[in-house]
This record gives C-alpha cells, structure tokens and sequence, in this order.
C-alpha cells in the first residue's frame, strides 16, 4: 500500500503541521532548542511510516512503526515541557490529535505484525 494512502501517515502529517504552527509562539531564542527539536521529532512520525511502508518486509516496516512511536512520545514530552514551561498553554485538539496519532500507529503495527 502507498503510505500516502494509509490513516496513520495522514494523521501524522496533521500532527506535524499543528507542531509547526504551535511552535511559532515559541520564543525566539529556543529556534535552536526546543523549537528545532520537536519540529525534527513531529517531522520523523510520517517519514518514518513512509520509509517503513516502502520496505519488502513487514518485520522492516514494523520497526520503522516502532521508531515512529518513539518519536511520538519524544513530541508529546516536549509538548507537556513547553507547557510547563509557560511557552504555550495545553491545547485540546493537539491533545486529540497525540491520543489519534497513537492509536494508529499501535494498531499498524499489530496489523503489520499479524499479517
């Protein structure tokens, strides 16, 4: 299947567009810090499923799904710092949106996994 075509890249691409755009109330002087770092970690979600759905084995993909749930949790630590750290307040559907993005992604993988 073409990864432009599956849910999970879809969504992913959503959350890193909304990462994008809540980034730009980051302060300026995090451009090289937070700001860089949760955008390359929003930014590494759909790459790696597509990457992984370009692979010839499903034992491939499954692990470009796993390094994809990493970076997941890698942006939602850094989404609760920046709001700890008052550069943003908590945001309902980016919340959705993390909860979705997780979801999918597990239930690929155990797709993949069982296929």
């Amino acid at each position: 299947m073409n990864h432009k075509e599956m849910d999970v890249w879809k969504k992913s691409m959503d959350l890193a567009e909304a990462i994008y755009t809540i980034t730009r109330a980051f302060p300026k002087e995090e451009v090289y810090g937070l700001t860089s770092q949760i955008k390359r970690a929003a930014i590494s979600i759909p790459s790696n499923i597509a990457e992984g759905a370009a692979r010839k084995s499903n034992k491939e993909f499954q692990q470009f799904l796993s390094i994809s749930l990493g970076s997941l949790s890698e942006v939602e630590t850094q989404y609760q710092l920046a709001i700890r750290l008052g550069f943003i307040s908590e945001n309902t559907d980016l919340n959705n949106l993390l909860i979705s993005v997780r979801k999918l992604l597990l239930g690929t993988r155990n797709y993949v996994r069982n296929n």
